[in-house]
């Protein structure tokens, strides 16, 4: 399977089944977007002799030549033919036709599976966007570069059974500033499911993180297995949707596959350590998170701030993520006094207050570099203390020390700067304490 996998990942040669002239039809814009890739396109319409440049062909059968990966985009009364058709031409084929499961015409989608395991092709999908792998220059998403802005290449693996919400996510990368080195969906996964994808990303060099939206799973041993195999080897974040009642529903609209009980599931993860995010926020928060830095072991949080009320609110938020907000060790705290301002706040949160400045932070942060598991950094610049040389001392601190450190800064004039100043050294800022808090949470086991 992991072979099978390269050919979908890593394709020498694509051949596109429903190639479109125009960027106004979703097969025009897959189209337009595999010119870029540096592979042999092979584009797919009876309508005409050339696409965008390139020769096309009225059927696959007309390709003398090896075919890597085939992609479908037909409609669904018509891929079962096309399946035949790639028999011996091809061992796997993307299907993004939708009109199976996720509208009741569960029939032709076990036609469809069948037909494939006949042909001996592989299916992602069908109901699928298919992937997007900047390191091989592989786009077949059929949304436009100019509405969905892609991330660069990164670490951080994205799996997703929707293609809104993958498309969601990507957005959401590129803000974040975080590099993918995958993003795959697959759809109704009649055959290639989000197990055998783990299991590729766990072997996959490009991949240090691997994140996935899941509403059902179909093999659930399998998944397990698949999964452990992940966790034990990078950070893998599960986003599960289809909790409620009513959202099992919506996910069996969405798919064709039941959602299954959501307990279960939730149970699982935790039995055998496997990270889940609570929400959409929190899975782009964690993912960013343990991008940029190596996940370590413990509990003991120090909040470092120059507001108190902002460091009120990461406090709770640490007793609510089970960390351990303990007090400063006497003797160092007492050093601090000495070298400190008296209106200092020596606490755990240690409050710096408005006379701050840059080069506080690094101090107390070398003070107390063994006493604590992790740090949490609040900067409020809207004093003059704070300034863009922060970011540096950061640094200094984080590659010394390899100790999960995150920010949050709040807004002001400077605020923009300073953030793409303090993330160029990997180090995550995030918009709130509270968030900046559950972002730790996925640095510390």
């Amino acid at each position: 399977m992991l072979k099978l996998l390269d050919s979908l990942f890593n394709p020498k040669s694509i051949a596109l089944i429903g190639a479109a002239h125009s960027e106004k039809k979703l097969g025009g814009i897959v189209l337009k977007n595999l010119l870029q890739y540096k592979g042999k396109v092979y584009p797919v319409n009876p309508k005409y002799s050339e696409l965008m440049g390139v020769k096309a062909y009225p059927s696959v059968e007309e390709i003398d030549s090896t075919i890597d990966l085939a992609i479908i985009m037909r409609p669904a009364s018509e891929v079962v033919e096309l399946l035949k058709q790639l028999s011996g031409r091809t061992k796997i084929v993307i299907v993004v036709t939708s009109g199976f499961s996720e509208v009741g015409a569960s029939q032709l989608q076990n036609e469809v599976k069948e037909a494939g395991r006949e042909a001996g092709v592989r299916i992602l999908g069908p109901n699928c966007m298919g992937l997007y792998n900047p390191y091989a220059g592989i786009d077949t998403f059929f949304l436009p570069t100019d509405r969905l802005l892609r991330p660069g290449k990164g670490n951080v693996a994205m799996v997703s059974q929707s293609g809104a919400v993958i498309s969601c996510l990507m957005s959401a990368m590129k803000s974040a500033n975080v590099g993918v080195s995958k993003a795959v969906t697959y759809g109704n996964a009649v055959d290639i499911d989000e197990s055998d994808l783990f299991e590729y990303l766990a072997n996959d060099a490009q991949t240090d993180v691997v994140i996935s939206y899941i509403e059902s799973v179909g093999d659930g041993r399998k998944f397990i297995d698949r999964a452990k195999m992940v966790s034990k080897r990078k950070p893998l974040i599960i986003l599960k949707a289809g909790k409620s009642q009513t959202g099992q529903t919506a996910a069996f609209s969405h798919t064709g596959r039941l959602a299954g009980r959501y307990e279960v599931f939730r149970s699982i993860l935790k039995q055998f350590g496997i990270r889940e995010a609570a929400n959409m926020d929190d899975f782009i928060d964690s993912a960013k998170a343990v991008s940029y830095q190596r996940p370590s072991r413990g509990s003991r949080v120090l909040i470092v701030t120059n507001g108190g009320g902002s460091g009120v609110l990461a406090t709770d938020e640490c007793m609510r993520q089970e960390f351990d907000v303990m007090k400063l060790p006497k003797q160092k705290a007492a050093e601090l006094r000495e070298m400190f301002p008296p209106f200092y706040g020596i606490n755990n949160p240690l409050d710096l207050t408005g006379q701050v400045t840059d080069e506080d932070y690094l101090t107390v942060l070398n003070k107390l570099r063994d006493d604590y598991d992790g740090f949490l950094i609040i900067a409020l610049p809207n004093v003059l203390g704070i300034t863009e040389k922060l970011a540096p001392l950061l640094a200094e601190f984080k590659d010394s020390y390899k100790k999960p450190v995150v920010v949050h800064v709040a807004e002001s004039g400077i605020t923009a700067k300073l953030v793409a100043l303090i993330e160029q050294t990997r180090v995550p800022v995030y918009p709130s304490p509270e968030r900046a808090v559950r972002a730790l949470k996925a640095l510390l086991d």
